[in-house]
């Protein structure tokens, strides 16, 4: 049931037909490019999209003008979110697959979603210098002067690594990258984001290397919000890494461009609320530009919880200059992971979810999340940080525990393992084993870490025989997304396009905002109007 409010706006003069409101005004929700009219007829509420509406009390109404109710102006997905960020990018939509890491964020992710006006990833995270190097050729090749980024992540174990990452980004003329997992600013992401900048002919700042911070605690974004830290400029001036012009050039602008707020994701995350947390990066970002007057403002984009058109459309109501996915993008025909585990998350209900320690900063205790359902990985990577803080090393470990985790958690000896530890970090950092000759604390850190980067490794390529082992990186929107697509086309991977999801999500979020507008003024179209049925959308794109 319509409900109708008391008193007219205006009025209304049709200059076509008026469709009665009960058949037609979730169809005029849905035609996003459309604006229309609902007015009060005699046979009741009307819809029209063609006419000239007059607003407020303008004198003698002219003959066969109708009282003007409410006013839903158009709204095509392209609309959502921040015009500035579309045009610092050269996207059409303001939304962004965001990089999932060992390369799940892949090549074929990345180029479908540049194709379609939208930006995506390559999920860098986890992977040898060479699989990058490799991806940044084919991206390159494929999309030429369309947009793409790659992600940074930040390698507290291997500063090396991380520093050999940026130095090819910046020789291979990579300008867009999203830095995650940062706890502080290090010199390498200082480096990327400075050695880019120049200074144009107006005297203004030139930002050649732009940069997307992904963070979730607002003294983590504050940095990226402020001018680089002077220390470190004078350290890469002193190392030749950026010019004494771009270091002083660096004091004008932000380190970022645009802070990505992560709440309940997957993966790294402090599964903090979306709503508080959006909340507080637009105040800490609205200080630190009062502080810094910045010619442009630093955005704050929404990540986390978004795998509906109700998540996207509550994101860019919060104020969110882009929106990130992450899971729903996982369950996808071009994610760069196994058919067994996009059949995992396909089944996922959004409490499928548990947290477990991570890979990459095990012994500070950091944890990510991931899927529960179908793998026992989450209550196994636990056991392990049990025993890692209950004992010193590997030997202290009573004999009878350790024989009960190679059975049931590693499914190899110790020894095998450590034998692979040693082949991998004497290529990728031989300094781990060094320490781990004087630290037996640290040698069990390397072998349990084993486990918990080899169990993403075999949800890449499916591996059976370590299902209950694999780690899939999700967080509850997936939960979402499945309930979303329930009984419709995007129910089944096959047919999950992330360029598909991607515009029903955003096509969906304009027509439940356009929703609310009614609402605003009065008349609520009723619970209808928030279900956006995915549908195959030309191209990809459009309605």
């Amino acid at each position: 049931m319509i409900t109708v409010p008391p008193n007219p706006q205006g009025h209304f003069v049709p200059s076509g037909a008026v469709r009665p409101a009960s058949k037609a005004l979730l169809d005029a929700l849905a035609h996003l490019d459309t604006p229309f009219a609902v007015v009060r007829t005699a046979d009741g509420l009307g819809v029209a999209d063609k006419g000239q509406a007059v607003l407020g009390d303008a004198g003698p109404e002219p003959k066969g003008a109708l009282p003007l109710l409410a006013w839903v102006g158009a709204l095509p997905p392209e609309r959502l979110g921040d015009p500035a960020f579309n045009a610092t990018y050269g996207t059409r939509y303001a939304y962004v697959a965001g990089e999932m890491a060992n390369g799940i964020g892949s090549v074929e992710m990345v180029v479908a979603m540049a194709r379609a006006g939208m930006i995506g990833f390559f999920g860098a995270g986890g992977l040898p210098f060479e699989r990058v190097e490799q991806a940044i050729d084919r991206i390159q090749a494929e999309v030429g002067d369309l947009p793409y980024g790659f992600n940074l992540i930040h390698t507290p174990q291997e500063p090396a690594h991380e520093q050999a990452i940026v130095d090819l980004y910046l020789q291979r003329g990579v300008r867009v990258v999203c830095a995650a997992a940062f706890l502080k600013l290090t010199p390498m992401v200082v480096q990327y984001r400075v050695a880019g900048l120049s200074q144009g002919p107006n005297g203004k700042v030139v930002i050649a290397n732009r940069l997307l911070a992904k963070v979730s605690r607002e003294e983590t974004a504050l940095p990226f919000m402020r001018p680089a830290p002077a220390d470190i400029l004078k350290k890469l001036v002193d190392q030749k890494r950026i010019t004494a012009a771009q270091a002083k050039l660096a004091a004008r602008v932000p380190m970022c461009d645009d802070v990505t707020a992560e709440a309940d994701s997957g993966g790294h995350t402090d599964n903090r609320p979306s709503l508080v947390l959006m909340s507080l990066m637009a105040q800490a970002r609205d200080r630190v530009q009062h502080e810094h007057n910045y010619e442009t403002p630093v955005r704050v984009g929404a990540a986390g919880g978004i795998g509906s058109p109700i998540g996207a459309a509550g994101a860019f109501a919060t104020g969110a200059a882009y929106i990130v996915t992450g899971s729903v993008n996982q369950a996808c025909l071009e994610a760069g992971t196994s058919p067994m585990a996009k059949m995992m998350l396909a089944d996922a209900a959004a409490t499928d979810v548990d947290m477990a320690p991570a890979s990459d900063m095990f012994e500070a205790g950091v944890k990510l999340q991931v899927l529960k359902r179908g793998t026992m990985f989450s209550r196994r990577a636990e056991k392990l940080w049990e025993l890692y803080r209950t004992y010193d090393g590997l030997d202290k470990i009573p004999a009878d525990e350790r024989l009960k985790i190679e059975k049931t958690v590693l499914g190899r000896p110790v020894a095998d393992i450590w034998a692979d530890c040693e082949a991998f970090f004497g290529e990728r950092d031989p300094a781990q084993l060094a320490r781990a000759a004087k630290e037996p604390k640290h040698k069990m850190a390397l072998v349990f870490r084993w486990y918990l980067g080899m169990s993403s490794r075999w949800a890449i390529a499916g591996d059976e025989s370590r299902k209950m082992d694999l780690q899939v990186w999700c967080g509850p929107a997936i939960g979402a997304f499945n309930e979303w697509t329930r009984g419709t086309f995007l129910a089944a991977p096959s047919e999950r396009s992330v360029v598909v999801v991607g515009a029903n999500i955003m096509a969906g979020a304009a027509a439940i905002t356009r929703s609310r507008w009614l609402l605003a003024q009065g008349i609520d179209p009723g619970p209808a109007a928030l279900a956006w049925a995915p549908r195959r959308l030309v191209g990809g794109v459009g309605v």
